[in-house]
């Protein structure tokens, strides 16, 4: 696709302390995209909690810094042993390699902290912070579809698509290839969709989030038989992918959670 959205050589009098070249990459044009569209929903939904921007703009910084640790992290679990015998690739990938669901489980427990400590209702924020989720990674998804990261296996039928860029991430480049990160977004977009219809119909605090990481698990525990980038690892002698393998802990949390939350009363705002 198009990784790589313009490329221009830095003017000579900035050359001192800029590189040679600026090149502004759709993958990250696109995250900070979904980040502002993120931003720009929550400011219109957490007046009603006393938060006013400065504080919305706090919980989003430590909600960035939570999700670039946490994807880390769980990338380098994806494959230790390589990191520990060799530290050094660690800083050769500090400007890539990231695990959704890593992100995912650092910046939740990261907003509930912040939210008890200025005793916010954390159950009804999360309801919010649900449609924050498939939003951003909607867009971020795009991001990986234009730069070709989490692409697809060899697809021999139409739905194949061909990356030929220079720059793509996909490999085998000039083959079809399942577009697993499309699929992604057309997860991200049902899920929002559901959760909007769901809103007005809820039983309980806290079920939204539930709803979105309950789908979420489920969809991308499918959309992973069709994934080509082998490199994230599987457990159980390949049986599952560590995504799927996730998933399934997600799903299981998520119900012990839905059975207590459905018995809780509402938290009063």
């Amino acid at each position: 696709m198009y990784p790589v959205v313009f490329r221009f050589e830095t003017p000579n009098f900035l050359r001192s302390f800029l590189p040679d070249h600026i090149t502004l990459y759709s993958y990250g044009l696109l995250i900070a995209i979904g980040i502002l569209t993120s931003y720009w929903f929550m400011s219109k939904r957490v007046k009603k909690f006393g938060i006013n921007q400065d504080q919305l703009s706090t919980i989003f910084v430590w909600s960035i810094v939570a999700g670039f640790v946490g994807g880390k992290v769980f990338f380098f679990l994806e494959d230790a042993s390589k990191f520990i015998q060799d530290p050094q690739s660690m800083l050769k990938i500090s400007g890539g390699g990231f695990v959704f669901y890593g992100s995912v489980l650092f910046v939740i427990p990261t907003i509930i902290l912040w939210l008890r400590k200025h005793k916010i209702p954390v159950r009804p924020f999360l309801d919010i912070l649900a449609y924050v989720g498939p939003i951003a990674q909607g867009f971020g998804r795009v991001g990986c579809f234009m730069a070709g990261c989490c692409h697809g296996k060899v697809c021999d039928n139409w739905l194949g698509v061909t990356f030929s860029h220079p720059k793509t991430l996909a490999n085998p480049m000039n083959t079809p290839l399942y577009p697993t990160q499309l699929f992604d977004i057309g997860i991200n977009l049902v899920i929002v969709i559901t959760l909007l219809w769901l809103e007005k119909r809820k039983t309980f605090d806290g079920q939204l989030m539930l709803v979105y990481m309950v789908m979420y698990a489920v969809g991308r525990s499918i959309n992973e038989i069709y994934r080509g980038d082998v490199a994230r690892g599987f457990v159980f002698n390949g049986a599952l992918s560590h995504s799927q393998f996730i998933a399934l802990c997600i799903l299981a949390v998520c119900s012990y959670v839905w059975f207590r939350w459905s018995k809780l009363p509402s938290e009063k705002l």
